[in-house]
C-alpha cells in the first residue's frame, strides 16, 4: 500500500513539473517586426534592434515579416550575418504575395533559421549579386566571392537547403519563384504561406538548430506575436532613406532657393530650403549616391535660373528639365543597391513643376523690366509737374514735392500750368507743355 502511495506521489510530482515546463515554454513570447520599404542602414538598424529586443526576452523566435523595395547589397549582407548568429530563431518571412524581394529576400531569406515565402512571391535579381571592390586585383576578387559563396553553402548545410543556385546568382544573376524555390529536394525555402497566420500554424513543432548547436522546438500555435514598433527617431530615419523622398527634398530645397533668388523674402525662403537640404543629406547618407547625378541636379537647377537673364526664349530651361530627369534616373548607384530607384511619377511630376516656376519665373522678369521705373530721378520721367518759375524755355517746376530747374521744350509756358517730365539731364528737367486736348490728371 505504501508503495503504491510512493508511486502515485512521483507520478504525481512528475506530472506537475511536466505541466509546469510546458506552460514555462508556452509563456515564451514570439516577437514580431514587418517592414516594407528600402533596406538602408536606417531600416537595417530598426530591424536590428527588434532582433536584440527578441533576444534579451528569450523569446521563441523573431517573425520578420519584409516587403523589400529595394536594398543596399551591404547592409543586406551584414545583417544576414547576424541574423544567422541569432541566438533566438529567426524567421523571415517576404510577403505579400506577388511581391519580389531582390536583393534583400536573396541574402535574409538564406540566412534564416525559416525561410518562408507569400505565394507567386519571388526573390534575386537579373544582375551579379556581387558587388565587385573597388581598387582590388581580379585575384582578390575571386578570393571575395568564393568567401560570400562559402557562406552561402554553410547556411544551406546548416539548415538542409539547398544552395546550388548561390553561384549563379554571385556570378550573373539568380531569380526564383516561391513555387520553385520549394519544389526541390532538398528546398531552396522552407514554408509557403499566404499570410502570418497560416506561417505560424506551419511553424508548430519545427525544430531548430541555433549557431551555437542548441536546440528549440516551436510552439506557436494560439500564440499571439508580439510587435515591435518603430520609435519616432526610426520612423523619421525611415521616412527620409526612400530614394523619391531624398529626390524630392532636394528638387523643394533648390526651388525655395529658386523663390528666394526671384522674390527675396529675408532669407525665409533660402532658410526653409537649408532645412530642406539638411533632410535631404540625411536620407543620403543611408543610401548610395552618385555624387555626379546630384551635381546635374544643381546645374539643371543654374540653367533654368540664367534663363531668366539670358534670352534664350526657354531653350536653357528645357535643357535645364532634361538634365534634371536624367539625373534623377540614375541618382542611385544600382550596382550597390539594386532597386533603389526614384519613382518615375515623382521624376515627372517634379519636371512638370520646375517648368511652371521656370515659366513664372520668366514671366515675372518681363514684367519687371516692362514696369516704369517708380524710384530715383528715372521715376519723375512721365509725371506732371507744376510751372512755378516761367519756362522761357528754362525756369522752375514743382514735382514729387521738390522744385526743379527745368527746359520747356515746346515753346513758353507761365506759372500756374501744368508740364510733362519728358527726361533728365545733369539734375535738370526737360518738360513739355500738356495740350489741352490732354486728359492726364495732375500728379503732383
Amino acid at each position: 500500500m505504501i508503495t503504491w502511495l510512493y508511486r502515485l506521489m512521483f507520478v504525481g510530482l512528475l506530472w506537475i513539473l511536466l505541466a509546469t515546463g510546458i506552460r514555462a515554454q508556452s509563456v515564451q513570447p514570439i516577437y514580431f517586426v514587418e517592414y516594407d520599404g528600402v533596406l538602408s542602414s536606417y531600416a537595417a538598424g530598426y530591424l536590428r534592434r527588434a532582433l536584440r529586443e527578441a533576444e534579451a526576452a528569450n523569446a521563441q523566435a523573431l517573425i520578420v515579416q519584409l516587403t523589400p523595395r529595394g536594398a543596399v547589397a551591404q547592409e543586406a549582407r551584414t545583417l544576414a550575418g547576424e541574423i544567422a548568429e541569432a541566438k533566438v530563431p529567426v524567421v523571415v518571412f517576404i510577403s505579400p504575395a506577388g511581391h519580389d524581394a531582390g536583393v534583400a529576400g536573396t541574402w535574409l531569406l538564406a540566412a534564416a533559421h525559416v525561410a518562408a515565402m507569400a505565394p507567386d512571391s519571388r526573390f534575386g535579381i537579373a544582375a551579379p549579386l556581387f558587388v565587385p571592390a573597388m581598387g582590388v586585383s581580379e585575384t582578390t576578387q575571386e578570393l571575395l566571392l568564393n568567401e560570400q559563396l562559402q557562406q552561402f553553402e554553410e547556411w544551406g548545410a546548416s539548415r538542409q537547403r539547398d544552395v546550388s543556385w548561390a553561384d549563379a546568382a554571385l556570378r550573373s544573376g539568380f531569380i526564383a519563384t516561391a513555387a520553385q524555390a520549394i519544389e526541390g529536394s532538398p528546398p531552396i525555402i522552407d514554408i509557403v504561406a499566404r499570410d502570418v497566420d497560416e506561417l505560424l500554424l506551419r511553424l508548430e513543432g519545427r525544430v531548430i538548430t541555433l549557431a551555437d548547436g542548441s536546440q528549440v522546438i516551436l510552439a506557436t500555435l494560439g500564440g499571439r506575436p508580439r510587435v515591435v514598433e518603430v520609435n519616432l527617431i526610426e520612423a523619421v530615419l525611415l521616412v527620409l532613406a526612400n530614394p523619391t523622398v531624398v529626390f524630392i527634398l532636394l528638387i523643394m530645397a533648390g526651388l525655395a532657393v529658386y523663390a528666394e533668388f526671384l522674390s527675396p523674402t529675408v532669407g525665409i525662403l533660402a532658410g526653409l530650403g537649408v532645412i530642406l537640404l539638411a533632410g535631404a543629406i540625411v536620407g543620403m547618407i543611408a543610401l548610395p549616391v552618385q555624387w555626379l547625378s546630384v551635381l546635374g541636379i544643381l546645374v539643371a537647377f543654374g540653367l533654368v535660373a540664367a534663363d531668366l537673364f539670358v534670352p534664350s526664349h526657354g531653350t536653357l530651361t528645357v535643357i535645364g528639365v532634361g538634365i534634371m530627369i536624367a539625373s534623377s534616373l540614375t541618382l542611385f548607384d544600382q550596382a550597390q543597391a539594386p532597386g533603389v530607384t526614384v519613382a518615375l511619377w515623382a521624376v515627372i511630376l517634379v519636371a512638370v513643376l520646375i517648368a511652371i516656376f521656370a515659366i513664372s519665373g520668366v514671366w515675372l522678369a518681363l514684367r519687371s523690366r516692362n514696369r516704369p521705373v517708380m524710384t530715383g530721378q528715372e521715376g519723375l520721367i512721365g509725371r506732371i509737374a507744376e510751372v512755378r518759375k516761367r519756362l522761357d524755355p528754362e525756369g522752375m517746376v514743382f514735382v514729387e514735392g521738390a522744385l526743379w530747374r527745368a527746359v520747356c521744350e515746346n515753346g513758353t509756358a507761365e506759372e500756374g500750368e501744368f508740364v510733362r517730365v519728358t527726361g533728365i539731364y545733369a539734375l535738370r528737367l526737360t518738360v513739355r507743355r500738356i495740350d489741352s486736348g490732354e486728359s492726364s490728371l495732375p500728379e503732383l
